[in-house]
């Protein structure tokens, strides 16, 4: 007996019956095909026949008595597939939150899992991998089919076989094959060529989706961030999120600062969804990070996500025809109806001169006369006025259109894959020799996206290297240490049998953190001695972000950090050389903008760091007033800002 429970709006009473268990298993796999349905809410056996189970809309079902566990973990992928379909806030808090449903999956909320391959083999194996079934690729005979029904092509093919059977019976098979045998010749080789082309772009374009499909985002494993491939993330790995990240499967919110996601992929809804750690910490596949940052516990991976069993599901060839098509299935079909209309005419006029006494023989004879011309003659009179309106059509029809578009496109799409352009479809070479400009992001596509921190403006003055921390007054040294550390989506991880530093996070994030590093940040240490209370993610609107520090004495400190010119219109003050804070006036604040402007024209990436301390009577005290609390962005006290190459 099972009961199988769907999460509905309204209340329901369902009575299921399944005398046996193959039963049970075909009814499953009905459900699961359908994405669009939440699916395998809750298992349960009954002991009795017949036995109904009353379904609450709103409220929840115990929890399942006998779930079925695999290998060390204690927590099943049946009762973390229905905690995320149903979002079970009630569930989750009965296996202690995000933080006990990490240990019952043996990882750690800041740690991550351990990571080794029997590790990850186990987990798979319990819980399934983050990869989907992909729809197998066009074989060799649609392409052929494809090409076969190109407008012109079957024009051509149809006066072909005319023209054969035509040509046959009036000059026998010796002579009379050679028009259609050669216009079918043509319609072969453009049909095989075509086909071929396409085919192997196909092949091609396939392996290059895969490439686009795998997505490499940073996992945190054994307490060291790496770039692992999308499809290698399983249960249990903390993910670290940040504003455009694609969420990659089905997760609990585990720390995060101002995290919205926009689940419209998958609801339809254009509203963001605001995300925290106890009301609303479930996070779906295939949402993106609409703002803010934090990290995610993976609970459930693959065809156990509504994103995965969307993905299966859908197709990517559209069919749609390009502008070359278009065009050509035009110029065809004009010429095919007026090659019809002509030859239908001259057709028609050579029949009434014919069966009229109007047509004669070279002799000057009548070739056909009533009640005395025989029937086999008539026939043959007939055929050769056929013939003449078949070959009007033939005539009309250019055979060699085809043939010459398909060779050009051919040679212009070998010419583009030595340029490293690869071409899906021939006819879309024409499509890209109509453009007339040419959008390129440079970060990344024209440079390599290595930055590093080059110039250095602090104190009121460029400092002769960069990262030369003896020119620094010592408060300086510690503010600039203490902001570059803790307002920051990066890390800095520390190997315990040693060696170099490993630095993760945006290219930006990296030159400031190896510049900090540089000046003699211990990142833990600076991370320890205080506390994030609030965070303003960065953001392309605003070009800054912040955060609001809890010292060890209570103070509450706020750091931003974001495009020079942005941060420094919000500065009143800046710290000398000696560590004394000195109101900005008109001079002082032309200066810095002269260097900005500097170093700008040296094409650097300027960005500065600014800090403020903050009254006790502008902090707020409870948790609702706090997370709704803007960052005080004006008043602040300069810094530095630097260089980025």
């Amino acid at each position: 007996k099972a009961a199988l429970v769907l999460n509905a709006s309204r209340r329901f009473r369902y009575t299921l019956d399944l005398k046996k268990e193959e039963e049970r298993r075909q009814l499953m796999a009905k459900i699961r095909t359908h994405a669009q349905v939440i699916q395998a809410a809750y298992l349960f056996q009954a002991a009795g026949a017949g036995q109904s189970v009353n379904v609450p809309g709103r409220e929840k079902l115990p929890h399942t008595p006998t779930p079925v566990l695999v290998g060390d973990f204690r927590i099943s992928s049946e009762e973390l597939v229905s905690m995320s379909k149903e979002n079970d806030l009630a569930f989750l808090q009965r296996n202690g939150g995000v933080k006990g449903l990490a240990g019952k999956l043996n990882s750690d909320i800041e740690k991550g899992i351990q990571g080794g391959d029997t590790d990850i083999a186990s987990r798979k194996s319990a819980f399934g991998s983050n990869t989907y079934p992909r729809k197998k690729g066009r074989n060799f005979l649609s392409f052929v089919w494809d090409a076969c029904r190109d407008t012109t092509l079957i024009i051509l093919a149809v006066a072909a076989v005319a023209s054969l059977i035509l040509g046959i019976k009036t000059e026998g098979i010796n002579q009379g094959w050679y028009d259609g045998g050669s216009i079918s010749f043509a319609v072969v080789i453009v049909i095989i060529f075509t086909a071929v082309s396409d085919y192997k772009q196909s092949l091609q374009f396939q392996n290059l989706n895969e490439e686009k499909q795998n997505i490499r985002m940073e996992v945190v494993r054994c307490g060291r961030r790496i770039k692992i491939s999308i499809f290698e993330i399983v249960v249990g790995d903390i993910v670290p999120l940040k504003i455009g990240d694609q969420v990659p499967a089905d997760g609990l919110v585990v720390s995060g600062h101002s995290l919205a996601i926009d689940e419209s992929s998958m609801t339809g809804e254009s509203k963001i969804v605001r995300m925290d750690q106890t009301r609303s910490p479930f996070l779906m596949a295939g949402c993106k990070v609409a703002d803010g940052y934090g990290s995610m516990l993976v609970t459930s991976v693959g065809l156990n996500t509504e994103w995965g069993l969307l993905m299966a599901s859908v197709s990517e060839d559209n069919g749609e025809e390009t502008p070359l098509q278009v065009r050509l299935n035009g110029v065809a079909t004009f010429i095919g109806s007026v090659g019809l209309a002509v030859a239908g005419v001259v057709l028609l006029v050579l029949i009434v001169r014919l069966f009229t006494g109007h047509t004669k023989n070279p002799d000057g004879s009548v070739q056909f006369v009533a009640g005395m011309t025989k029937v086999g003659a008539a026939i043959n009179a007939f055929i050769k006025i056929f013939t003449v309106a078949v070959i009007i059509v033939v005539v009309a029809v250019p055979e060699g259109l085809p043939l010459a578009v398909t060779l050009t496109l051919a040679y212009s799409m070998r010419k583009m894959m030595a340029d490293k352009a690869l071409v899906r479809r021939l006819s879309a070479c024409e499509t890209m020799g109509s453009a007339t400009t040419i959008c390129s992001d440079k970060t990344g596509t024209l440079t390599l996206n290595q930055m590093t921190v080059v110039e250095t403006y602090a104190c009121g003055q460029k400092l002769l290297q960069p990262d030369d921390k003896f020119q620094l007054p010592s408060g300086v040294h510690s503010l600039l240490v203490e902001g570059i550390a803790q307002n920051t989506t990066g890390s800095v991880f520390v190997p315990e049998c040693g060696g170099a530093l490993e630095i993760s996070g945006s290219p930006t994030e990296k030159a400031i953190l190896q510049w900090g590093v540089n000046l003699g940040m211990d990142f833990n240490a600076a991370q320890s001695e205080s506390v994030i209370i609030h965070a303003f993610p960065f953001n392309s609107e605003k070009k800054r972000g912040g955060v609001a520090l809890k010292l060890s004495n209570s103070e509450v400190r706020v750091h931003w950090k974001g495009a020079a010119e942005i941060i420094l219109s919000c500065c009143s003050s800046y710290i000398d050389s000696h560590g004394i804070v000195i109101p900005m006036d008109d001079h002082k604040l032309s200066i810095f903008k002269k260097e900005i402007e500097g170093m700008a024209a040296a094409s650097l990436r300027c960005v500065a760091l600014a800090y403020k301390l903050c009254r006790t009577e502008e902090v707020p005290t409870s948790d609702e007033e706090l997370e709704s609390w803007h960052l005080p962005e004006g008043d602040l006290v300069m810094l530095a800002f630097v260089g980025i190459k």
